[in-house]
C-alpha cells in the first residue's frame, strides 16, 4: 500500500486526461465534418483561419495538461511521478475554464457560423477581471496588515463603551496623592 496517494492520483489523472482528448477530438471532428457536409456553402478559408487561431488556446492547454498531468511509469511497472493535480485551484482552475469555453465556442461556431467566434471574447475579459480581483484582494488583504490606526477610536469617531472603561480604569491606577 505504499504511494497509495500517488497511485490514486496517477489513476485520476489519467483518467481526466484521456477523457479530454476524446471530448477534444470529438468536438473538432464535430466541427470540420459540420462545416464540410453541412454548411459547405459558409465555408471559407476564413472560417478555417478563425478556427485554427482561436482553438489554438485549448490545443496549448490540452498538451500543456498533458505534460503536467500525465503519471510516468518506470520500466518495471513502479510509478515514478503520479503527475501535478490537474482539479487545483489557481492557475489549473483557470485554464479548464478556458478550455471548456474554447469546446463551447467551437461548438457554437460550427452550428451558427463565424459570428460565434465573437464569443471568445469573453475570455480576455474574464482573465482582467479575474486579474484585477485577484490583485484587489492582495491589496485589501495587505491593509489589513497595517494595523489600526493610532486613535484607537469606534467606527463613527467616538469611543466605544469598552474603550470608556479601559480609559476610566488607567486614570484611577495612576492618581497620585
Amino acid at each position: 500500500m505504499a504511494q497509495k496517494a500517488a497511485k490514486q492520483q496517477a489513476a485520476r489523472n489519467t483518467s481526466v486526461l484521456n477523457r479530454t482528448h476524446l471530448i477534444s477530438l470529438a468536438i473538432n471532428a464535430f466541427f470540420i465534418l459540420l462545416r464540410l457536409v453541412l454548411f459547405r456553402a459558409s465555408s471559407t478559408r476564413a472560417t478555417y483561419l478563425l478556427y485554427g487561431i482561436l482553438s489554438l488556446p485549448a490545443v496549448v492547454i490540452e498538451f500543456w495538461f498533458e505534460r503536467i498531468g500525465r503519471p510516468v511509469i518506470a520500466a518495471n511497472g513502479e510509478l515514478k511521478k503520479s503527475g501535478e493535480d490537474l482539479e487545483a485551484k489557481g492557475l489549473t482552475d483557470y485554464m479548464w475554464d478556458v478550455l471548456y469555453w474554447t469546446w463551447g465556442c467551437t461548438i457554437t461556431a460550427a452550428v451558427f457560423g463565424n459570428k460565434a467566434w465573437y464569443g471568445w471574447i469573453v475570455v480576455p475579459l474574464y482573465s482582467t477581471w479575474l486579474a484585477w480581483s485577484t490583485f484587489g484582494g492582495m491589496t485589501e488583504g495587505m491593509a489589513g496588515m497595517a494595523g489600526k490606526s493610532s486613535n484607537a477610536e469606534g467606527t463613527n469617531g467616538t469611543p466605544s463603551n469598552r474603550q470608556k472603561k479601559m480609559a476610566k480604569r488607567s486614570e484611577q491606577r495612576y492618581q497620585y496623592q
